[in-house]
């Protein structure tokens, strides 16, 4: 398919039925990503509770790589997409090769200056001392990755944005299927424990970067070519503005882990903090995992936002938004309580020998189902204005759910409930999210009906 016949697709077909086509290959992607943290802590879980604390606490790096990654992924992508709807393949060309190449160069400088220093990064993080060693193991080899795995985030959501959803899911899928079936091998035949759980995410993820690049030489794909390798103010501003709500909520993910570690390890019990932190590292990954099931269905109406965006076609806009909203609260709805009945046994799949875990985990669980189901419409709306380059609202609210309600929550709610007001507070954030998201979706419902954006 070329460029040309991509664009008549993207404009023309139904846009319920595209947005189901974009959806489930990004689906399927996001949901096997996911896969990386809640493989990589099961295996643990049978070796230690510290071991999995371990991956709890390197999980707060994680989302640093996460905030450049989509940072420029979606900074780029939400460009590319508008551009290829306006039929300005030059631009397109160049943003995608800036965008490409600038996370590489500072996923090596961040590898340089974190792998002589990983004990005073897990500290950092939020470790307790006796996790300390665990999270080194952990840190290690994902530190060595970061400049694949940032640059592998951003080649994903360049394809995804472009309509090349499902050479991005094959890029994921590979990856996550490696990492699978080498977690077992490296941790457990080769004897490597946690350090094997590192070393087969890294490999993996290179893997991934690999086949994403491969996707980007496809006919139907804008290249990434080193000529067009032209980095300008105007480029970066481009860049800046659709990925800065991107940015802000992933370095408030990487805060509020970072918080929610030290919390934990604060308010437990005395002797309790390793069993408490892998609590939250257990229901932060299985919520994720949920998660990502809507995130790709909201995904999948983004680049048929920005196509119609570029074309001037605001009621396909419209009906891709509302279309993601729904379904996403009804699928939420659904999880959520299944969630909230089962939420022991969802935990002791992770660590049954541990009880205090399975207690702190549960309650946890418990919680945040009882809000899961509001998370759908400051999602897609958040995503809605970034993709029509309205950055103000779109960063306000990608900054709401674990940064401008979380962290006060996270701080105020343990003083008066303990540890229950550290399990509380993401549920008490998402309700404030939602209510805060109301009049923006709204309002911004009214405008594209009427063709006034």
């Amino acid at each position: 398919m070329t460029l040309d016949e991509k664009y008549i697709e993207m404009t023309e077909r139904p846009v319920k039925l595209l947005v189901c086509k974009m959806a489930v290959p990004t689906i399927i992607a996001m949901v096997t990503s996911a896969l990386y943290n809640v493989v990589d802590a099961a295996f643990v879980g049978r070796l230690s509770t510290e071991g999995t604390a371990g991956i709890g606490i390197s999980f707060a790096y994680m989302t640093f790589i996460q905030a450049l990654g989509f940072f420029f992924g979606h900074g780029s992508g939400n460009h590319i997409s508008r551009a290829l709807g306006a039929k300005d393949y030059s631009s397109a060309s160049v943003v995608a090769t800036v965008g490409f190449f600038t996370p590489l160069i500072l996923g090596f400088l961040a590898a340089i200056c974190c792998l002589p220093n990983l004990s005073w990064l897990s500290r950092l993080l939020g470790s307790p001392e006796e996790v300390v060693p665990f999270a080194n193991d952990y840190l290690r080899y994902i530190v060595l990755a970061t400049p694949f795995m940032m640059s592998a985030l951003t080649l994903n959501n360049q394809l995804r944005l472009q309509g090349n959803a499902q050479f991005g899911m094959v890029g994921i899928v590979g990856g996550a299927l490696l990492n699978i079936a080498l977690d077992p091998l490296f941790i457990f035949t080769f004897n490597l424990g946690v350090s094997g759980a590192s070393m087969a995410t890294a490999v993996s993820q290179l893997c991934s970067w690999g086949l994403l690049l491969y996707g980007t030489f496809r006919p139907e794909s804008v290249h990434i070519r080193w000529r067009d390798f032209k980095p300008s103010l105007r480029v970066y501003y481009e860049i800046f503005r659709g990925g800065l709500p991107s940015l802000f909520r992933q370095v408030f993910n990487c805060a509020a882990a970072v918080s929610l570690n030290y919390c934990a390890k604060v308010y437990a019990a005395p002797g309790d903090a390793p069993s408490a932190v892998a609590a939250f590292a257990v229901v932060t990954r299985v919520m994720m995992f949920a998660f990502s099931v809507v995130l790709g269905f909201c995904q999948g109406f983004q680049p048929v936002c920005g196509f119609n965006f570029g074309a001037k076609k605001y009621e396909r806009v419209r009906e891709s938004w509302l279309f993601a909203t729904w379904v996403g609260s009804a699928f939420l709805l659904v999880i959520s309580t299944v969630g909230f009945l089962l939420a022991p046994q969802v935990v002791a799949l992770f660590r049954a020998e541990d009880p205090v875990l399975i207690r702190i985990g549960a309650e946890t669980l418990r919680w945040q189902c009882v809000a899961f189901p509001l998370v759908a419409l400051f999602t897609s709306t958040g995503m809605l204005f970034q993709n029509i380059r309205m950055t103000g609202p779109a960063t306000l609210l990608s900054i709401c759910r674990n940064g401008i309600f979380f962290l006060p929550a996270l701080l105020l709610l343990p003083l008066w409930q303990g540890l229950q007001g550290v399990e509380m507070a993401q549920a008490v954030a998402d309700v404030l999210t939602f209510i805060l998201s109301v009049p923006y979706a709204l309002w911004i419902n009214r405008k594209l009906k009427r063709g006034m954006v």
